[in-house]
């Protein structure tokens, strides 16, 4: 599966908090073209990052590669429709790593296998895992991971350590340092 290179594309990144900072941190040695993103709210490490803000739409329709690493929440719920996957170019790779509710993955799947859009990568998907007769599981130019993307020994401690610092925080009812999210 061939698809275009990152070295002079354009990236958009739908969350630049945490996550979508470091992905834009890293992209940066790639040498891609520009890094345009959308959010909730100006983010003021943008600048140094490189990345420009612009609206969903004008990102969904420059970018080479969409790059998902929101929040989930009421508003971004089912923000990957048929139509938002219509906006994107034929060439693009849509990547999700934020939740699996932000994608109607039934839309995904026409959009791919219509040539709508080029690729995608999933590292979470509704439900998770989707079922084992589900079409998209069935496409070459669709890479799902379980849920894996941050499985390394070193993120599954720090993960191990906040979840025990979160329990004596609430059995000695201090603040909690990692604030549960549903």
């Amino acid at each position: 599966m061939c698809g275009p290179a990152l070295k002079g594309s354009t990236v958009g990144i739908i969350g630049l908090g945490r996550i979508g900072q470091e992905v834009a941190r890293k992209l940066k040695s790639f040498n891609v073209g520009k890094i345009i993103y959308t959010g909730r709210r100006d983010v003021k490490e943008a600048k140094e990052l490189g990345a420009t803000k612009c609206n969903l739409e004008s990102l969904l329709k420059l970018s080479d590669f969409v790059i998902a690493t929101c929040a989930l929440t009421p508003q971004t719920k089912g923000l990957f429709t048929a139509e938002r996957f219509a906006l994107m170019k034929p060439t693009a790779i849509f990547i999700n790593t934020s939740r699996g509710a932000l994608v109607d993955h039934d839309a995904l799947y026409k959009a791919l296998k219509g040539g709508k859009i080029h690729a995608a990568g999933l590292d979470v998907m509704t439900p998770e895992p989707l079922p084992t007769d589900h079409p998209l599981l069935q496409l070459n130019n669709c890479v799902l991971l379980p849920h894996i993307g941050s499985a390394t020994n070193e993120a599954r401690k720090a993960m191990s350590e906040l979840t025990a610092r979160n329990i004596i925080a609430g059995l000695e009812q201090t603040p909690l340092p990692a604030e549960y999210i549903s």
